[in-house]
């Protein structure tokens, strides 16, 4: 039976394990990330994680779920930071880099390889109803963040920018050597429509 653990020493080893399971997800994607290999990342007892998770999911989603609340504060902070000055080639390099951002992290193999849709299924109903919107890159609501947008172009702006961003998918047929500068273009048009509200 793993021994009982402080609050703090609870803290500490949940973020080590949040840390190796992003590397893990990043490398092997969830279905083939194991506990046994996670455990072996942070030297702990296999019972040790049982005591802090029920499943890898759990896990999962909380390392999901603080990748999204940082995406999602730092584009708040930024779109806040442009006060006035928002204009349609600041929101377009500001939603490129974000697309950039996810690009770089676990979060796009996450999606690709559909452990995103695969962990919610295996969460508790009342945890997975929290991110049942769909919007899990949090660009509807950094859209209606956005000061003199209309609320109607938030929702569907939002739409077409996640068709925007799975277009990420595509980058070999699309042309690896022209890809960003077609992805800010493609940015960019919908960008123009919301803030002309035509």
């Amino acid at each position: 039976m793993p021994k009982p653990f402080s609050e703090s020493e609870r803290i500490i080893i949940r973020q080590r394990l949040m840390d190796a399971a992003g590397e893990c997800l990043a490398q092997f994607g969830a279905r083939k990330t194991t506990v046994d290999e996670l455990v072996k990342r942070v030297n702990i007892p296999k019972g040790t994680f049982y005591l802090l998770y029920e499943s890898k999911e759990l896990l999962f989603f909380d390392i999901f779920r603080r990748f999204h609340d940082e995406i999602r504060k730092k584009m708040q902070s930024e779109i806040a930071g442009m006060k006035e000055n928002i204009n349609p080639l600041g929101m377009t390099e500001l939603i490129f880099n974000l697309f950039k951002e996810i690009e770089e992290s676990f979060m796009l193999r996450f999606l690709i390889e559909g452990d995103l849709e695969m962990m919610l299924r295996k969460l508790p109903p009342e945890t997975a109803e929290k991110y049942s919107d769909k919007d899990y890159l949090g660009i509807e609501l950094m859209i209606s963040s956005v000061p003199g947008l209309n609320p109607y172009y938030s929702r569907v702006s939002g739409a077409a920018l996640k068709g925007v961003f799975l277009s990420m998918l595509h980058k070999h047929e699309i042309g690896e050597e022209v890809f960003d500068d077609a992805l800010k273009v493609m940015i960019y048009g919908v960008v123009i429509l919301m803030f002309s509200g035509d």
